[in-house]
């Protein structure tokens, strides 16, 4: 790139308001992955913070999504998922696509719904062994508008580096609030119900057909061992790819933790402390744990106090307890503190003692708290 060209991009980058915090996605180096680093491809199923994998009525399809060390200059991780047991065939009514969900009140730069309505510019590396048409679709949830756009791979099992510009839609706003405001879509498999209404990278009312139009290349899914893979996923206000915008591990996990936090004991914190809070009564009690970053809502609870080998523990003054339950108690949480009721398989407390949730001798026990979009 020649200078010049350099400085007028600078400049566009500029007139579109950011020279900082320019990309809209978390995460998108693919360096977070509090869940774990491998995943089945279920509909609904995290690997890597914020990125979820979508799919609808297939019927064979048996795979992982992993976070792998192979990636393009710059980046040290990528998304990618292989396939194990193929899908046979795409019906009509089927798909399969990659997402990352995006909060609505981080959208207002972009004006949407107003004449000042800003263009957006996605870019992104990409690797497969199946070359073809592949499918980006931008959905925004409070009104229904979708923008869909191709990108084609040539190269098999090579990284390649792809830009999209999508049009600033006027007619369309996304609220101000903290609720579903963008769908950014990387599909890999889709069925005629949803492929065939040609691309427009401007946006317009949904349909089915423009949900993945103009997407052809299914082979990642109906293929035995084909992989597909992408990393440095940037999504920014203006018609400019501008070069990504690296962000350090910790700013990216408290990103990520506004959506879902996890702490786990390990092998060599096997008493690792969760949190702590006093009994209640004797068979119950009450402890507070202090979310590191203040969550986008009051978050659900899960534990591994249902797994074999990974039940969680109480201590009270130094006595173990088995914990049989663990609830959240919802009315007393904020985004701020979860509290969560205990009740114990065995051992008794004394009302007012002080008490400490723990991992009880085990590595891999667990509580995590989930406020995805």
């Amino acid at each position: 790139m020649s200078k010049a060209r350099g400085l007028a991009d600078l400049g566009n980058v500029y007139d579109d308001g950011a020279l900082s915090n320019r990309n809209l996605l978390i995460n998108s180096a693919m360096q977070v992955a509090q869940r774990g680093t491998s995943a089945t491809l279920t509909s609904g199923n995290f690997t890597l913070d914020r990125f979820k994998v979508q799919s609808s009525l297939l019927d064979n399809l048996v795979g992982t999504m992993t976070q792998d060390s192979d990636a393009p200059d710059g980046f040290a991780n990528s998304l990618k998922i292989t396939t194990t047991t193929v899908e046979t065939a795409i019906a009509a009514d089927e798909y399969f696509y990659v997402t990352q969900f995006i909060e609505a009140q981080n959208l207002q730069r972009l004006s949407f719904g107003s004449s000042a309505a800003k263009d957006i510019t996605v870019s992104f590396w990409i690797k497969s062994t199946q070359t073809g048409v592949f499918a980006v679709s931008l959905y925004t949830a409070d009104n229904a508008g979708i923008a869909n756009s191709t990108y084609t791979i040539s190269s098999a099992s090579t990284w390649e580096y792809k830009t999209i510009t999508f049009t600033g839609d006027t007619a369309r706003a996304i609220n101000n609030d903290n609720g579903l405001g963008m769908y950014v879509n990387f599909h890999l498999a889709a069925g005629t119900n949803f492929n065939s209404d040609p691309t427009d990278e401007a946006f317009e009312a949904y349909s089915d057909a423009k949900w993945a139009g103009g997407h052809v290349q299914n082979g990642v899914i109906t293929t035995a061992s084909a992989t597909w893979q992408i990393t440095g996923i940037q999504l920014e206000a203006g018609d400019t790819a501008t070069p990504f915008e690296h962000r350090s591990y910790s700013d990216e996990l408290a990103r990520c933790q506004r959506y879902f936090q996890k702490q786990i004991s390990t092998s060599s914190e096997t008493s690792l402390s969760f949190c702590r809070g006093q009994g209640f009564a004797s068979g119950s009690a009450y402890v507070y744990f202090e979310h590191p970053v203040e969550m986008r809502t009051k978050p659900s609870l899960s534990s591994s106090i249902a797994s074999v080998g990974n039940l969680g523990a109480l201590a009270a003054n130094g006595g173990g307890m088995g914990i049989s339950a663990l609830t959240t108690v919802s009315a007393w949480s904020s985004v701020y503190t979860t509290v969560i009721s205990l009740t114990v398989s065995s051992g008794t407390f004394t009302a007012g003692q002080a008490t400490e949730l723990d991992a009880g001798g085990n590595s891999g026990a667990f509580l995590s708290f989930d406020a995805e979009l």
